[in-house]
């Protein structure tokens, strides 16, 4: 049998130009980053390579073949009678005699190939460098837009590892941070658990998207809402206001578009079943769920549920509500360590000063 042919240097080179373009395709499938970009990314190396070999790249040119993966590096040389600076400039006896075929005058701008062994080498060694960061610095970007999207969204992940107090969260190809004040009060984690929580922001850092989520958020609590109740989603139904104590307790005020639709009733569900589902994320969690209203006074009154309220007097001029209770409905309306009151003064931006019956009349 004949022994196969040896392949030639031409060749060889020829198979590394494909293996690069069969490289960078699967970079670009894998990872999700252009081979465009890539290949920019390489004749940027090669300008690199350039600079270092001549001093400038300003005249230089290079191009990649996105099919074949060959390269072509060319100098734009300035014909002149007298040289001044060599890597810009030539003779008109050098350019003849690198370009013989050429009709070539003074003034001229010929264009020559690079191609030189040290070049060669110096080339190689900027373009291995170029693409890791180059690679690098897509995937954070590629990473950062992924996640941009998800800001002020529920995204589920599981908890990784624990730095101190803060627990750190995958969310797939990146990590997030919930740190100490973001979490629900006694709320236990362990290793392996899936968690929702609230994306707060997404920032671009130079290592890689750093995500900053929530348990606590009172958004993280719309969004529950938004995922239960059907006609939240559609917009039939409106959280107008809501305040939070994480890990305590929620109220918020709701409103239909539809009057046909019960918005307490919408959010609440069958047999509580709507509501309840929202419970169990936040760890039981208490939800007081109010009819809003334009008119204060009736917002004020809704909002102290489940406390009954006689009449509330507002004075606009100071966002003050002046409440009077039964006297039975007076610890019921300030709430344990004054929660009840706290809570509906943040959903209705008034500042509320409940009353008894009994205390009215004596102040009378």
């Amino acid at each position: 049998m004949k022994k196969a042919a040896k392949k030639s240097a031409e060749e060889l080179k020829k198979e590394d130009f494909k293996e690069l373009i069969v490289a960078l395709d699967l970079i670009e499938k894998e990872r999700d980053i252009s081979k465009e970009v890539l290949l920019k990314a390489i004749e940027d190396s090669l300008l690199a390579a350039c600079k270092d070999e001549y001093g400038k790249s300003e005249n230089i040119r290079v191009h990649i073949d996105p099919e074949t993966g060959e390269y072509s590096v060319a100098r734009d040389m300035k014909v002149v009678e007298e040289v001044l600076d060599p890597e810009t400039e030539m003779t008109l006896e050098q350019a003849q005699a690198a370009l013989p075929l050429r009709d070539i005058a003074l003034g001229d701008t010929v264009s020559l190939d690079v191609k030189t062994k040290n070049f060669g080498r110096i080339a190689a060694g900027k373009a291995k460098q170029v693409i890791v960061q180059k690679l690098r610095e897509e995937e954070r970007k590629v990473l950062f837009g992924q996640y941009c999207g998800k800001e002020k969204e529920v995204v589920t992940g599981i908890v990784q590892k624990f730095s101190k107090k803060n627990v750190i969260i995958s969310l797939g190809k990146v990590d997030a941070s919930l740190i100490e004040t973001e979490q629900i009060p006694g709320e236990v984690f362990r290793t392996g658990d899936r968690v929702k929580v609230y994306v707060v922001e997404v920032k671009d850092m130079t290592k890689g998207p750093r995500i900053v989520v929530s348990r606590t958020h009172p958004e993280l609590v719309k969004r529950f809402f938004e995922n239960e109740v059907a006609e939240v989603a559609d917009g039939t139904v409106e959280i107008k206001a809501l305040s939070r104590e994480a890990g305590k307790r929620t109220k918020m005020a709701v409103w239909s578009n539809d009057p046909k639709v019960d918005p307490v009733g919408a959010c609440v569900g069958v047999n509580g079943s709507r509501v309840n589902a929202v419970v169990d994320e936040l760890n039981g969690e208490k939800i007081d769920i109010i009819n809003w209203s334009d008119n204060p006074a009736q917002l004020i009154a809704n909002a102290l549920s489940p406390a009954e309220v006689i009449s509330v007097d507002v004075i606009e001029a100071e966002r003050l509500a002046n409440v009077i209770v039964p006297d039975d409905q007076l610890t019921l309306a300030i709430g344990s360590k004054g929660q009840n009151a706290r809570l509906a003064a943040r959903l209705t931006g008034y500042k509320i000063d409940i009353k008894s019956e009994s205390q009215a009349e004596e102040l009378a």
